[in-house]
């Protein structure tokens, strides 16, 4: 997003340059800004599930292999007005099992 250096209006993009949308005043786009427009501002990087650094931990013993500690996350499985699930992972044998609150 660029922004009128005289009146400080959001500037819109063009063929090659922005023009203010109220005093008319234009720039022209720079190689830099192009490279950066091209890029999806949706875009987010992904995180690989299995990596568990990545996860708040918590004590909790895991069933298959009793190692006493897990990442844990929480997800609305069922309708909005029940309460989230929390999943957790073993850390030692990444075995996944669920908690209903």
């Amino acid at each position: 997003m660029k922004f009128c250096p005289k009146c400080g209006s959001m500037m819109m993009p063009e063929e090659g340059f922005f023009k203010c949308k109220d005093c008319d005043t234009v720039l022209e786009i720079k190689e830099e800004y192009k490279s950066k427009e091209n890029k999806s501002e949706s875009e987010i990087p992904v995180i690989d599930q299995k990596e568990d650094s990545v996860l708040p931990t918590i004590k909790k013993e895991c069933p298959k292999c009793g190692h006493n500690k897990a990442g844990w996350w929480m997800r609305q499985t069922r309708s909005a007005d029940e309460s989230e699930t929390r999943f957790f992972r073993c850390l030692e044998c990444e075995h996944t099992w669920r908690e209903y609150d």
